[in-house]
């Protein structure tokens, strides 16, 4: 069984940074994909970025330029360094990890972003 722990969310003003981190522990495939999804109050979980095992990364175009993704393949964990935060930015961030056959998700960790 795998598992997702994440962890970094807050509250921050518009204009600053957060860093999400989300570890992952069990069984899994050393192929996968792990990324960042968000989903504001009434509205549909969006994927914000993702990266391979090889270390190729993808982004929803409102977040190019602000936010980064990376991962420690030694350690599972990957991260999601947000900087120039806007209010929009506001929602649950959850964290998954995926491979050919498998899907798994983290609780989930708010970022409110507000002054």
């Amino acid at each position: 069984q795998v598992q997702l722990v994440e962890s970094g969310g807050g509250l921050v003003q518009p204009g600053g940074s957060l860093r999400l981190s989300c570890a992952a522990s069990g069984n899994m495939s050393p192929i996968n994909i792990m990324g960042w999804y968000r989903q504001a109050p009434g509205k549909q979980r969006e994927l914000v970025a993702t990266i391979t095992s090889g270390g190729s990364t993808n982004y929803v175009e409102s977040v190019k330029g602000r936010f980064t993704i990376s991962r420690d393949s030694a350690k599972n964990t990957v991260y999601l360094q947000m900087n120039s935060l806007k209010p929009e930015d506001t929602a649950v961030y959850y964290c998954q990890l995926n491979w050919p056959r498998a899907n798994y998700w983290g609780q989930g960790t708010q970022v409110t972003v507000s002054s």
